[in-house]
């Protein structure tokens, strides 16, 4: 045992990174609400509001994660690495940023109406959040509820596989159905933008699992 391990077993470890990335994840999860509904149920005339909502959001996740590398830089002893903790708030906040860029692609291109394939790929982006934020709360008790935490990591790639197939059907439907070759550069330049989204959830996952294999 290095130096290092002795002295994590006898200092105390600081816990506050735990409510910190459950704050970070709780941002993330209302950005992908907001986008749900600007997707899902926002007139044309609701959207720049949305998308005011997920601006600041976007905001709170810059700040959160800019706080967190504060205090890992301020923190003697943390509950796992540093780099962990590090990587995981920063992959947690690309995913915000993602959700804010697909929210600025849609108000630039303010498309007629949207596809059901990309409503449903903007439910899966809110799921996998959900699955996320489930997994950063899981933390703390990680060695006593592994059976649960595998759970949400699981899923998160179940849903990014699912998103795969509903990217690729709806980028075929868009190229067989859609007659206005303008709106249909817009729908493809938004659904892309979602995919990318749906991915960079499932990179968090990998991060959470890396976690997980490490610790338990």
């Amino acid at each position: 045992m290095n130096f290092n391990n002795i002295l994590s077993v006898f200092t105390p470890k600081d816990v506050k990174f735990f409510p910190l990335l459950k704050e970070i994840s709780a941002i993330m999860v209302k950005a992908s609400t907001h986008l749900h509904d600007l997707v899902a149920n926002a007139e044309k005339e609701q959207r720049p509001e949305i998308c005011k909502l997920i601006k600041q959001e976007e905001t709170a996740g810059d700040k959160m994660s800019a706080h967190i590398l504060k205090e890992l830089n301020s923190t003697f002893i943390t509950p796992f690495d540093r780099e962990d903790i590090n990587e995981l708030a920063d992959k947690i906040e690309e995913v915000i940023d993602i959700i804010h860029r697909a929210s600025q692609k849609i108000l630039l291109y303010s498309p007629n109406q949207f596809t059901p394939f990309a409503v449903r790929m903007t439910e899966l982006i809110h799921k996998g959040a959900l699955e996320v934020q489930g997994a950063v709360e899981g933390l703390k008790y990680i060695k006593k509820s592994d059976d649960v935490f595998r759970k949400h990591y699981e899923e998160i790639k179940r849903i990014e596989e699912e998103a795969d197939g509903v990217y690729e059907k709806g980028i075929t439907d868009l190229f067989q159905n859609e007659t206005n070759i303008i709106e249909l550069v817009k729908l493809k330049e938004i659904i892309q933008e979602l995919e990318k989204a749906v991915n960079r959830v499932n990179t968090t996952g990998k991060v959470l699992k890396s976690i997980f294999v490490k610790y338990v």
